[in-house]
């Protein structure tokens, strides 16, 4: 999981540069499509720049970790509650090894 001290660094950058007033849910959203887009196109090709790829995937974390905050979300309990939920839809007996969509099953 991301670290307190990794997302206190996001909410301090961000603070410090008083982006806030710019970072909507709506905003930060596009933003994190936007670099998932930029995080895609470093495998457009093939197989990619793993060093631009690590930043795009920084990128994307980030924007990630700024909605979470703007929505009051804890990123722990977001990412645990839909593993469980995943869970229940692809159990290990029916999914291992599959990529079906879970009402394929």
């Amino acid at each position: 999981m991301i670290s307190e001290q990794t997302i206190d660094v996001v909410r301090a950058f961000s603070e410090e540069r008083e982006w806030g007033q710019f970072h909507t849910p709506e905003n930060l959203a596009k933003s994190v499509a936007i670099e998932a887009g930029e995080l895609l196109e470093c495998f457009q090709w093939g197989e990619g720049d793993v060093a631009e790829a690590k930043d795009e995937l920084a990128d994307v974390l980030t924007y990630c970790i700024l909605l979470a905050e703007r929505l009051h979300l804890n990123l722990d309990d977001i990412i645990l509650d839909k593993l469980a939920r995943s869970a229940e839809k692809y159990p290990v007996a029916l999914a291992r090894g599959r990529s079906d969509k879970y009402d394929k099953l």
